[in-house]
This record gives C-alpha cells, structure tokens and sequence, in this order.
C-alpha cells in the first residue's frame, strides 16, 4: 500500500507524533493551516468517510474523543476549535486514509472555504 498515512504509522515516515495508543496515532500537520494543526488518524486503513462502515463506530468515536484530549493539552478546548474531515477531492482531501483536522489557536471563519 502506497498510503502516506500507513507509512507514518509503521514508521517508514518520521512524524511528530503527540499521542499513539493501539487504534489511533495523531501528530503535527507539516502544513499547519493554524497555530494548532494536529492530524487524528485511525491505524485501521479506511480509504474515505463513505467507506467507514458500523464497526467502526467506536474507532470514529475514539478519534474525537483523542481529538478532544489534545484541544484540551494545547490549551485551546475553552477558547474553540474545529474538526474536521474532508471526503474526497473536491473537500480537500489529498490523503486517502480517513483523519480528523484538529484546527484551533486562532479564530475561524465560515464557511471555511
């Protein structure tokens, strides 16, 4: 599989990583989009949110609640932040592994583009 995503996961591809546990590794953006900028990602290879089927809902649900954890960290969970998942091309999406934006330290406009 040629998914950048894996490659970090299997450590092929450095990265830096603030919290790994057996289903869910996140770590920094390399192109932040803000001041907090932190890729939440299942190791469980799932293409696109159109692919996530009902056993993944606990994956999808430990994924915000690890997304929640690290707002919490970085300091911006009172102030705001934003979470997003992009599916397919046209939403953004240039990584085919399913994964959570954690967005936040600045304010946020909308529609977000």
């Amino acid at each position: 599989m040629n998914c950048l995503f894996c490659k970090i996961i299997n450590q092929e591809i450095p990265a830096s990583i603030v919290y790994e546990d057996n289903s869910i590794l996140a770590f920094e953006d390399v192109n932040p989009q803000a001041p907090v900028h932190i890729l939440v990602i299942p190791k469980k290879h799932i293409a696109t949110a159109l692919d996530l089927s009902t056993e993944d809902n606990e994956l999808i649900g430990q994924m915000y609640q690890v997304a929640n954890g690290i707002a919490k960290d970085r300091k911006v969970a009172d102030r705001g932040f934003r979470l997003v998942m992009n599916c397919n091309r046209d939403a953004g999406q240039t990584v085919f592994h399913v994964h959570l934006h954690l967005l936040g330290g600045r304010s946020m406009t909308w529609p977000p583009g």
